[in-house]
């Protein structure tokens, strides 16, 4: 597979870091090497991401290892440039979601280099089924064992072989017990009646979800099996470029009692404070919110614990994508 690979350099790169980016929740293929680097599987292909810092540590130079559309440079380019959102002005939302909110200014300040990654649409919509109730590690071996069981071999990667994810005429055409092997539990059902809904029209209503309007997307996820709004929220958030939306779970409702002084329960009055408030970069706000408490738990946990969050509870290992 290295023989395969081609580079590709972006120059110039500002409010930008991959541990950031990869490690905010919002991907599950991606793992660090030991050089500071990422390693993946993007869109049935391996990549390999690494930073140059040159002004200051958020600006630099990105530069990809990757086989991905290798014979198409245009073609590649264009891919990797949304992908890794690399258009968006980061710094200028970042200024205006600080504007007179204190909170939003130091959640900033611990993950100044986050970027909302533009995935695959299936593959999110499956990847985030799977996430419902469960932890980070136990969803990546998830993920990987439906690649593995299957997706299609693509290659070999330090002696070992690499799967693509599955499609969605593959897993169509499964039934929930098809799927026991991978360990999914209740999810493996979602699972399979998701897939034979989404296959009806080949994908092409998921497919389209950038292009229509947030409310009618929305809806049709939310028909899908297993998929309420949290996770029609982060399929959106994701990979359809809709920023104004505010996945909640439990864990956003807890930052935004403690931080922002609104009850826990009341998710209407926090969709609401994040319309009025982060407007069409809710989503953005939401990364920078949830990367903050994390970033606490990890450098004040008596600030963590005072604001009543158990000991442990961010941890990799823990519950950390839970429903409404």
């Amino acid at each position: 597979m290295a023989n395969d690979l081609g580079k590709l350099i972006f120059n110039n790169v500002s409010d930008f870091n991959l541990d950031d980016t990869f490690d905010c929740g919002q991907c599950f293929r991606w793992n660090r090497e030991s050089d500071g680097s990422w390693s993946g599987i993007v869109a049935g292909a391996f990549a390999n991401i690494s930073f140059a810092p040159t002004r200051g540590e958020n600006t630099g130079s990105v530069v990809i290892w990757s086989n991905l559309h290798a014979g198409d440079p245009a073609r590649r380019e264009a891919y990797w440039r949304d992908y890794l959102d690399l258009g968006r002005d980061y710094g200028a939302i970042k200024r205006i979601l600080g504007t007179e909110d204190p909170v939003m200014q130091k959640a900033i300040k611990a993950g100044p280099g986050i970027r909302i990654l533009n995935q695959n649409k299936w593959e999110t919509l499956i990847s985030f089924l799977i996430s419902q109730n469960n932890n980070i590690p136990r969803i990546r071996g998830c993920i990987e064992s439906l690649c593995r069981a299957h997706g299609r071999r693509i290659g070999k990667l330090k002696g070992s072989s690499v799967f693509s994810f599955p499609t969605i005429e593959r897993l169509a055409a499964l039934e929930d017990s098809d799927l026991d092997m991978c360990r999914l539990g209740y999810r493996a059902r979602y699972i399979a009646e998701t897939a034979k809904q989404v296959a009806r029209d080949g994908g092409a209503r998921l497919e389209a979800g950038e292009d229509v309007p947030t409310a009618e997307i929305e809806s049709y996820l939310e028909s899908l099996t297993g998929v309420g709004p949290k996770v029609a929220n982060c399929i959106m958030l994701f990979s359809m470029k809709k920023t104004e939306v505010f996945p909640i779970d439990v864990w956003v409702r807890r930052v935004m009692n403690r931080f922002y002084g609104m009850g826990e329960e009341n998710v209407s009055a926090i969709k609401d404070y994040a319309e009025r408030n982060f407007g069409e970069y809710g989503g953005i706000a939401q990364q920078y919110l949830f990367n903050y408490i994390r970033t606490i738990k990890d450098d004040n946990p008596a600030l963590y614990e005072r604001f009543g969050f158990e000991s442990g509870s961010m941890d990799e290992t823990a519950v950390v994508f839970a429903e409404e």
